[in-house]
């Protein structure tokens, strides 16, 4: 059997845990064997990015604007805690915000349906997309400890002007402070990606934030949405029989709650953080979630929405037996390759990453599966595999199609 060949590299970014040891087992099984797998590797672990003093992430980052597609593997976002135990030179910024903030994109999430497992929300019968602002907010805030009583005063200094003073807080004890901020581009970006990708998707976009109380930081995202949608996308809306709406987030999340699905809610960086493991935790699992940064100059970087599944890793390296779910990193993978695919016109590419997803379900659909899933089905009888087993079962799966191909 030839393996599919790959004109052009997809930016690998490797990372932590037991993510990176089930990155390791998809490209070993599932990847490698039908694929002359083509990427530019960049190892995001936490050692190699404080080895490099995180130049690494921010070369991920900018390959990824270069070639356009990169898939990354979930990465530690170091804490005082994470640096004790790793040694850390310092406290490392979150390489997923780094990596947004090189390009400027708006991060989608979308959930993994399988037809044996109910949503937890049951009127949930349509996907949720989460799309969660890639900018800002408290991943690039500024924070102090205040250690007394003192003023603590916001100002801004115009480059051509006098400094602009506001008092935050009189601190009569001691406290903390954080600042926040965007900028007017970002948003609109952001704002730009939803209407696009809404219209793509024919859904109806919701955009959420809380700016009865944030009268400046959050009206100016809504004002932003409401001009483009006036200005640029009524008409599109209107011809595609979707519509835009605006609303509080905690009137937000009540109104998902009791929906049937199927639509786009944008949320602010924060909000988007929270909401997509709500979301993905309602229709199954946290390891359920697929996830995508599309940036405004046409670059994409796949990856899993959850973390470096920690417990699971300790498990692993005392020798006892784990059953993660690998599907997102699996779906990472199959984004990536198909995005590689469609842009460089190579059919056969696309095709084995719908194979892949299809092999996946399939597996999951015919009761195999890890435990996570295991509990949630509903109709049959599942089989528990370790993790190992579950993606050597995908394999098998795809092995038959690939083969009559």
């Amino acid at each position: 059997m030839a393996k599919i060949t790959m004109a052009n590299p997809i930016v690998e970014m490797d990372g932590d845990e037991m993510a990176r040891i089930l990155w390791a087992q998809i490209k070993e099984e599932l990847l490698l064997p039908f694929l002359e797998l083509k990427t530019e590797y960049y190892d995001l672990g936490l050692m190699n990015r404080d080895k490099t003093g995180d130049q690494v992430t921010v070369d991920a980052g900018k390959a990824v604007k270069k070639h356009r597609v990169g898939v990354k593997c979930a990465t530690i976002t170091a804490n005082d805690m994470r640096a004790e135990e790793y040694r850390l030179t310092k406290v490392w910024a979150s390489p997923n915000a780094t990596i947004r903030a090189i390009l400027d994109g708006t991060v989608f999430r979308e959930p993994i349906l399988v037809k044996l497992i109910k949503p937890a929300v049951r009127t949930w019968v349509k996907p949720i997309t989460i799309a969660r602002h890639a900018y800002g907010d408290i991943y690039k805030a500024v924070e102090y400890r205040a250690p007394g009583a003192g003023k603590a005063e916001l100002i801004f200094t115009p480059k051509n002007g006098e400094p602009v003073r506001q008092t935050v807080y009189d601190f009569e004890e001691p406290g903390v402070l954080q600042a926040v901020h965007n900028r007017d581009g970002s948003i609109t970006s952001f704002a730009h990606a939803c209407f696009r990708y809404a219209l793509d998707k024919k859904q109806d976009l919701w955009f959420a934030s809380k700016d009865t109380i944030s009268k400046q930081y959050d009206q100016r995202f809504r004002a932003i949405f409401q001009t483009l949608f006036e200005t640029e996308y009524r008409a599109l809306f209107k011809a595609a029989g979707i519509g835009y709406y605006y609303t509080l987030i905690d009137d937000a999340v009540a109104r998902a709650i009791r929906s049937e699905g199927g639509f786009v809610w944008a949320c602010k960086n924060y909000d988007g953080d929270v909401m997509s493991d709500m979301v993905s935790a309602a229709f199954g699992s946290l390891a359920m979630m697929t996830s995508v940064l599309v940036s405004p100059d046409g670059s994409f970087e796949y990856e899993a929405a959850h973390g470096t599944i920690t417990r699971h890793y300790y498990r692993y390296l005392n020798g006892e037996e784990t059953s993660t779910n690998p599907l997102a990193m699996i779906f990472a993978w199959s984004g990536a390759l198909r995005k590689r695919g469609g842009l460089d016109r190579a059919p056969a590419l696309a095709a084995f990453a719908d194979a892949l997803e299809t092999a996946s379900l399939e597996a999951v659909e015919s009761g195999l599966m890890t435990a996570d899933l295991a509990g949630l089905c509903e109709g049959i009888q599942p089989k528990p595999l370790n993790t190992a087993g579950f993606i050597q079962a995908v394999r098998r799966i795809l092995e038959e199609p690939v083969l009559k191909q």
